[in-house]
């Protein structure tokens, strides 16, 4: 392989690196206007067929799963009273057809008094190339309460970060 050959593969690789955490970002950050328009089978696409959803109170298993959580009742109980799943920008690690990501959500509720924050949590996603782009086999939250396990699952996201 030329020089030439070789800096271009160079370029191709770090240009599909690029393009791949910017497609999982995009992916990541419209689950909130997703999930708080109340678009149930666009959210759930952003899973696999059988992807997993683990939140502290409520497991899905598939997409199926997903869908009937933005249909439910209490989901649309939130919509109509006005709320906001605030995704903070992720921190994306790819490897190959695999990539991980970890950051925040917030949920915010409307009030009588004015907005209030009812949750943050602490969010590992991960992710596999399909051929029709990036998707979703297991996203876990965790409220951010004081509990072990949520610094511990955004600490899982960088193996060599030691926690005090």
């Amino acid at each position: 392989m030329t020089d030439v050959e070789s800096r271009l593969a160079a370029l191709e690789d770090r240009l599909r690196a690029l393009e791949d955490e910017r497609e999982i970002t995009r992916l990541i950050l419209s689950y909130g206007p997703l999930v708080d328009s109340g678009c149930a089978e666009a959210v759930a696409a952003l899973w696999e067929e059988d992807g997993v959803y683990d939140v502290d109170e409520l497991m899905m298993d598939g997409r199926p799963a997903i869908d009937a959580m933005v249909r439910s009742t209490n989901h649309r109980r939130w919509i109509a009273g006005g709320c906001a799943h605030f995704v903070g920008p992720p921190h994306v690690t790819v490897t190959g057809d695999e990539a991980t990501a970890v950051g925040y959500t917030l949920m915010i509720v409307h009030q009588e008094d004015g907005f209030t924050l009812r949750r943050a949590t602490a969010n590992h996603w991960t992710l596999r190339r399909t051929p029709d782009g990036w998707s979703v086999t297991n996203r876990t939250n965790r409220v951010l309460d004081g509990r072990p396990e949520s610094p511990d699952l955004l600490a899982s996201h960088f193996p060599h970060a030691e926690r005090t």
